[in-house]
């Protein structure tokens, strides 16, 4: 447990709970350092396969604290800038995790707190979920997390909602491909165990790899050089002792010595 933070390892699943209910969950200079320092130090922990960002009280996270960033405007240039650097390296941590990441949103999930959603690999709201890059109505623009809302849903889409501001709620996010499931919140947990019990069965090399490809390739096939690129990814990985294990398992009708493990 930190200040800002609740850690909770349950089997294979490292949960980070947001705990500032009392704000809704909005970023401060202290959430944002908490929260990459634990998304840092998840990739090095092998008990941890999978990592799902959850939040305290009744909203998932309402963006940026405003008195924080109030704040941050009456910085002089260079500390201003290196402020809003904190929170790109955030989005940064969480996006290029090795681990896959679940969103697990229970509420409002705005600004920023929607741009978390869109960082994760999966997302699963209820439907009392709300959200919206509410920026504009602040005089300020969702610029940090913009690339990842833009993957998540379409820079078409994202043009829609950054510029009116409107709120999205769980059926349209799920139209959208915000979210991958809405489920009701008594069952919020177990759609979230088994997103995570289909997770654990891949190999921790090959879910890394995923994730990287999708990141340099996720636009479509490309060029000759992109494609040639895709062809030396899959020629690496099954070379590896994980791809070896993997085949020789299946093969044998057992499972591959990384599901033991968890």
């Amino acid at each position: 447990m930190t200040a800002t933070l609740t850690l909770e390892q349950r089997g294979a699943q490292a949960w980070i709970w947001l705990a500032r209910p009392d704000v809704h969950n909005a970023f401060n200079p202290q959430l944002i350092q908490e929260l990459t320092e634990a998304l840092t130090a998840l990739q090095a922990r092998a008990d941890a396969r999978v990592i799902v960002l959850a939040s305290h009280g009744k909203s998932f996270c309402a963006g940026a604290d405003l008195n924080w960033m109030q704040s941050a405007g009456q910085l002089d240039d260079a500390a201003n800038l290196a402020d809003a650097r904190q929170l790109a390296a955030l989005f940064r941590v969480l996006y290029r995790s090795s681990k896959p990441t679940i969103a697990r949103v229970q509420g409002a999930a705005l600004g920023g707190g929607m741009g978390l959603v869109a960082a994760c690999d999966l997302a699963v709201c209820t439907p009392a979920a709300r959200f919206a890059l509410s920026e504009v109505r602040l005089g300020l623009i969702p610029a940090v997390i913009g690339p990842y809302v833009a993957e998540a849903i379409g820079a078409r889409q994202m043009r829609r909602y950054a510029l009116t501001a409107e709120p999205i709620d769980a059926a349209r996010a799920l139209t959208l491909g915000l979210v991958h499931e809405v489920t009701d919140e008594g069952e919020l947990d177990r759609t979230v165990d088994q997103l995570a019990e289909h997770l654990v069965r891949g190999g921790p090399r090959a879910l890394d790899a995923v994730k990287d490809l999708l990141r340099h390739h996720g636009a479509g096939p490309g060029d000759d050089a992109v494609l040639d690129d895709c062809a030396a990814r899959i020629a690496r990985l099954r070379q590896g002792a994980e791809a070896r294990e993997g085949l020789a398992a299946f093969l044998d009708k057992r499972a591959p010595g990384w599901q033991g493990d968890v």
